[in-house]
């Protein structure tokens, strides 16, 4: 029997769902990973926040390929590159994300979910940490004697919900100089917000090809993979951290 299609409509890069009736099916997994010296983590997301800027300029990444596949976009958090592309035989693909700063943008990104699971990992340079944040707890991978720090956690209320809704936010903070990985599972809440300039996401999608045909997608956007929990995008002052 065939999975049944999360998306209303296929090729919508702005669908909705009532956050009001929304449950996650499941809970995104957090594993902290490493901590660099300040050079060190700045050198590694420098390089690959380059990758995707000379993407947005290039004439190849930005036109559909052979495959119609355009390697270079645009998402609510950030501006991204498809690194390598799915194939015959091969249905993953994988992502690099540029994050935008929070403080200089002004709004915050959206609370959604995608229509398939997503393997990120986050990592941030001086100066900059990443809040995430979910409708559900986070479970947080903690190995004795391998793992090295626990990023910090509060919660607060989603802002801007309907009249006489009130759901409570889960929130996770990437440190500076950090590597933290997420496992999303498909159709689970998640938020990205960077306050700083050097913030990047590795991203794979295992089954960004099955998600496409299942949900009969002309092809693949990532805005289109996705559905969102809000109509708009909050202001900053919904997701800003203090500075320490």
């Amino acid at each position: 029997m065939p999975e049944p299609r999360i998306k209303n409509t296929a090729d919508d890069e702005n669908e909705i769902r009532d956050i009001a009736g929304f449950v996650d099916p499941a809970r995104n997994v957090v594993t902290p990973v490493a901590q660099f010296p300040a050079d060190v983590a700045l050198a590694v997301v420098q390089a690959l926040a380059g990758l995707v800027r000379r993407a947005k300029s290039s004439r190849a990444a930005t036109t559909p390929d052979a495959d119609g596949i355009v390697r270079s976009q645009t998402f609510e958090e950030g501006d991204v590159y498809m690194i390598e592309k799915p194939f015959d035989g091969y249905f993953a693909n994988r992502y690099l994300m540029d994050f935008y700063n929070v403080e200089d943008r002004g709004i915050c990104s959206r609370m959604h979910m995608h229509t398939g699971l997503r393997f990120v990992r986050m990592m941030t340079g001086p100066d900059t940490r990443i809040r995430v944040s979910s409708l559900s707890p986070f479970d947080l991978t903690d190995v004795e004697g391998v793992t090295q720090f626990r990023p910090s956690q509060f919660q607060d209320d989603l802002p801007d919900t309907p009249p006489g809704v009130h759901r409570v936010r889960y929130n996770l903070i990437v440190p500076p100089c950090s590597f933290v990985d997420m496992q999303i599972p498909c159709g689970t809440s998640h938020q990205f917000n960077a306050m700083g300039p050097h913030a990047v996401i590795d991203s794979v999608h295992p089954e960004e090809s099955i998600e496409i045909f299942r949900e009969r997608m002309s092809g693949s956007k990532m805005m289109a993979q996705t559905v969102f929990l809000a109509d708009v995008r909050p202001p900053a002052s919904t997701c800003l951290l203090a500075r320490p």
